[in-house]
Formats: C-alpha cells, sequence, structure tokens
C-alpha cells in the first residue's frame, strides 16, 4: 500500500496516486462535459458560458477567483474555478445536476 496520507475536515484517507490527473475516472481515462442537445464537448468557458446563458443562467462578478452563475428561477448556483485548466469532474457534476438532461460527463 502506498501513496499519501491526507488529513481533512477531521478524517485520514489514503490518497492512491496523488499526482493524478483530477479529470480521470477509476478507468483511468479523462472525463469532459458534453452538452447533449448538440453532442458538443464543452473545450472552455467561453463555450460553457455560452450554453448557459442560453439556459437562463447568469454570470455574477462577486469574486474574482471564481466563474459563477445563477439562474433566477432557483436556488442554484453554479461556482467554477477562474482557471480552465482547474475544472474537474466534480465541476461538471454539478453543472450536469442542476441542468438535468442538457449535459452529461463521459469518459474521452
Amino acid at each position: 500500500m502506498s501513496g499519501v496520507w491526507v488529513f481533512k475536515n477531521g478524517v485520514v484517507r489514503l490518497v492512491e496516486n496523488p499526482g493524478a490527473d483530477s479529470l480521470q475516472g477509476s478507468n483511468g481515462r479523462r472525463k469532459v462535459l458534453v452538452h447533449t442537445p448538440t453532442d458538443e464537448v464543452i473545450t472552455s468557458y467561453a463555450v460553457l458560458e455560452r450554453k448557459l446563458a442560453s439556459l437562463g443562467w447568469e454570470r455574477y462578478y462577486d469574486d474574482p477567483d471564481l466563474l459563477q452563475f445563477h439562474k433566477r428561477s432557483t436556488v442554484h448556483l453554479i461556482s467554477l474555478p477562474k482557471d480552465f485548466n482547474r475544472f474537474k469532474s466534480m465541476h461538471m457534476y454539478d453543472i450536469v445536476v442542476k441542468n438535468r438532461n442538457l449535459f452529461e460527463v463521459r469518459d474521452m
């Protein structure tokens, strides 16, 4: 058993491969966010922002370190790291959950 022990929020866990890409799943394949109506892979925040805006999401500019989107008809808030290179699968799944049947996460 090798890896790095991480203590966070009162819990200790073993991280087996701390250098692995955060967008890789357990099968080692890279994850991508796909806009299902067009089958388009989201390759940048500009593309994502256009898709979200067409669905009624509005951009918030309060936090300079985050891209944030809010939909007036809901209490949902999507918060993403400013740098697209730090866009992880957890952010993708957040978008999927808040936009059912419009986005999905796929193995590349």
